[in-house]
């Protein structure tokens, strides 16, 4: 018969031990499981490695209602605590109670941000004016320079503003690139690139493509056709020619009711070329051009050409242009007559830097801001 030990490690009676005693040590139980201090867990009832010790919770052993997704480190044994975790397993309450997921594959397109409008950048602001108390030209009752300018049709008021800061502008021989200058319309005289630009909103300014057979005159009393008869009734504007055209002569005739205008391009002085297109018979001796540039002589003096070129020939006839600035009466016809070629058809196309162009003949037109600017700075206006 065996014997048992006793607590000191001897069997006891029945030579069995007691369960999970070695060395007599006696077991602590702890919330989870039960270990015995420095003995070995009883198999299927203690948890992973080391056990619950003190009621905590054991390193890899599933907390109190379910396990944990992976299973701890060394994992609970073979039938351990309630909802154990194996690896992949869910605790209790998880899974499908979780809801959909936040970027689901069938939500993609509902769940994309809208579109965002295109906005263009805005413009660079403008920096403020500088102090323009100190010109000379500036007047604080004035109206601004580029307004004046814009009204005047130079161009739009921003363009304008971008000719004074680019220093274009001059106001009484100043030029001026400050923004905020104010100046008086009825005092001042404003040039863009060397050409005036004209204020005064009472003058106007015409081109009249004169017939043959047309006095240059606004009124006549035997009742012939004169220039007046040409002017629309809408036009109440009071003008009158500058110079004259023979009433055999063709061509461009200004009109305007600027006297200061009208006196320096009739004065000799100012030398405003004039320009023809004459038509004489031919063919034409060498040398006649090069003897009207010299000068030929005249019976109230010498009289010559700027230049002389041949345009065009058909059989018996020539057309020649001459640019010529003496305002003489009948000055180009006495000039071909004295070389032996009368003229036969006399056709004016330019005076200055004023052309006629395709301007139908018995029509008048009104000169542009740019034809009246050029027309001023060619007698120094």
């Amino acid at each position: 018969m065996a014997t048992s030990r006793s607590s000191s490690g001897r069997p006891g009676p029945g030579g069995r031990r007691a369960p999970g005693s070695q060395g007599g040590r006696k077991p602590r139980t702890g919330q989870g499981g039960t270990s015995y201090q420095g003995g070995k867990g009883a198999p299927g009832r203690s948890p992973a490695k080391g056990g619950t010790a003190k009621g905590g919770t054991a390193k890899g052993a599933a907390p109190q209602g379910g396990a944990r997704g992976r299973g701890s480190q060394g994992g609970p044994a073979k039938g351990g605590a309630a909802g154990g975790g194996a690896k992949g397993a869910s605790p209790a309450g998880a899974g499908q109670d979780r809801g959909p997921r936040p970027f689901a594959s069938s939500e993609k397109s509902a769940r994309r941000m809208p579109a965002t409008p295109y906005r263009p950048p805005h413009r660079k602001r403008r920096p403020k004016n500088p102090p323009v108390d100190r010109l000379d030209q500036h007047d604080p009752n004035g109206v601004r320079l580029q307004k004046l300018m814009a009204q005047a049709g130079v161009a739009s008021r921003r363009v304008c503003e971008e000719m004074i800061e680019a220093g274009r502008v001059q106001v009484n021989g100043e030029t001026v690139t400050e923004l905020g200058i104010r100046v008086d319309p009825d005092s001042v005289e404003i040039h863009v690139d060397g050409v005036r630009v004209q204020l005064d909103e009472n003058l106007v300014y015409y081109a009249f493509n004169k017939p043959e057979g047309v006095l240059s005159t606004m009124d006549d009393p035997e009742g012939r056709p004169c220039v007046s008869d040409y002017l629309n009734q809408q036009r109440n504007e009071r003008v009158f020619h500058v110079g004259r055209l023979d009433v055999e002569t063709e061509g461009l005739l200004l009109l305007t009711n600027d006297g200061e205008l009208t006196n320096r391009l009739t004065h000799p002085s100012y030398e405003v070329p004039k320009t023809y297109l004459v038509q004489v018979r031919g063919p034409m001796e060498k040398g006649i051009g090069a003897a009207m540039k010299a000068g030929i002589e005249l019976e109230d003096g010498i009289a010559s050409v700027d230049s002389f070129r041949l345009v065009d020939s058909t059989p018996g006839h020539l057309l020649v242009e001459v640019v010529l600035h003496s305002g003489r009466n009948r000055i180009v016809r006495r000039l071909f007559d004295a070389v032996g070629h009368p003229v036969e058809k006399l056709v004016r196309t330019e005076v200055g830097p004023i052309r006629i162009g395709d301007q139908r003949q018995g029509t008048i037109r009104r000169l542009s801001k740019t034809e009246v600017g050029h027309l001023l700075a060619s007698v120094g206006m």
